[in-house]
């Protein structure tokens, strides 16, 4: 019996892209909608929504959300109808049940993270312990 692995543009083969762990943060249709067509006016097709916390802020963690082509040992993945969102093995247990939203009101216009694991947050509501 003989396998065959298949490499894909990030550099993974389609044997280890199989075994990609998966994460909870949840990407709503808004939101998901947002991100298609953020990807649709730069051209690109190999990016995903890579999610991650890091120290900074007031109340000590910031999240940072960004388009990355890469995907790096030990990266969840979890796919929302063609929109990929990494988060990287040390911020999953942070945004364990997290939920990602896009709001466009009159007052505010931009991604939104609901994190249940948040102790509390900063006034402006960038950073979170």
């Amino acid at each position: 019996m003989s396998t065959t692995t298949n490499e894909n543009s990030a550099g993974a083969t389609a044997t280890e892209a199989s075994e990609l762990a998966t994460h909870e943060v949840k990407l709503t249709d808004v939101a998901a909608g947002k991100v298609r067509s953020l990807l649709e006016q730069e051209g690109r097709t190999d990016l995903r929504l890579r999610v991650a916390v890091q120290p900074g802020g007031c109340s000590g963690l910031i999240y940072q959300l960004y388009f990355d082509e890469r995907l790096l040992d030990g990266d969840a993945v979890r796919d929302y109808d063609g929109v990929e969102v990494v988060v990287d093995k040390m911020s999953v247990p942070y945004l364990s049940g997290a939920s990602i939203d896009f709001e466009d009101t009159i007052s505010k216009q931009g991604f939104t993270i609901d994190n249940p694991n948040a102790g509390g947050s900063c006034a402006c509501g960038d950073s979170f312990h």
